[in-house]
């Protein structure tokens, strides 16, 4: 019994009038740090909170690409839903070609996919920089990004591209839906420019922005 003593001194001698003054001076110290924390948060929260709604709202978003490397994906958010941006290689893309028969869409003639502007073999404005929305067009998961070009376990003649492990679905490196998938059409281009050669703005057409980076 003697440990129990010793373990909460504050128990003895303790009357009604010293118990209430220290619980007060406890509460008073939980208030104030409560305080404290909620100072500290406010401008965090202020410098955050209006970028997110305007990004929700659907204004647009740069993007610096300056570090991407070849066969890197860079994921971005806009409009509340994932973008991907890869730098591809010139290797990758010499795959483009051999997929042709394999893809629903190979020139990507669905103008409801892609601005105009990205309606070529590539599905962008420079052949190396490819810009989607990263939802399937099936069911609406992210598809993962596959870029190796070696036998997969889902497709054996795999030339690098995307993958929906939801429902199989499988795209090549220009985002652009195979034949027979569950997905019925290509990943979406969304609207975008070059700001300069390492900067995209997504949201804003060329012809819409004062760009001065070449297409």
């Amino acid at each position: 019994m003697a440990n129990e003593t010793t373990m909460n001194p504050a128990s003895e001698g303790e009357g009604p009038a010293d118990t209430g003054r220290r619980k007060f001076l406890t509460a008073t110290t939980a208030v104030v740090g409560a305080v404290g924390v909620g100072f500290a948060a406010v401008p965090f929260i202020k410098s955050w909170s209006p970028s997110e709604r305007a990004k929700q709202a659907g204004a647009p978003v740069t993007v610096d690409i300056s570090a991407l490397q070849e066969g890197q994906q860079l994921t971005v958010a806009w409009r509340g839903k994932p973008h991907y941006l890869v730098r591809r290689s010139k290797a990758m893309l010499a795959t483009l070609p051999e997929m042709d028969s394999t893809v629903l869409d190979p020139k990507s003639s669905n103008a409801g996919q892609q601005p105009k502007y990205a309606q070529n073999e590539y599905r962008s404005i420079k052949p190396e920089v490819l810009v989607l929305e990263a939802v399937c067009t099936h069911l609406g998961c992210a598809p993962e990004f596959v870029p190796e070009v070696k036998p997969q376990p889902f497709y054996e003649d795999w030339k690098g591209g995307y993958f929906c492990p939801c429902h199989k679905s499988k795209y090549d490196l220009a985002g652009r839906v195979f034949k027979s998938q569950p997905a019925p059409a290509n990943l979406p281009v969304p609207p975008y420019h070059f700001i300069d050669d390492n900067s995209i703005e997504i949201g804003v057409d060329p012809s819409s922005s004062n760009s001065t980076g070449a297409a």
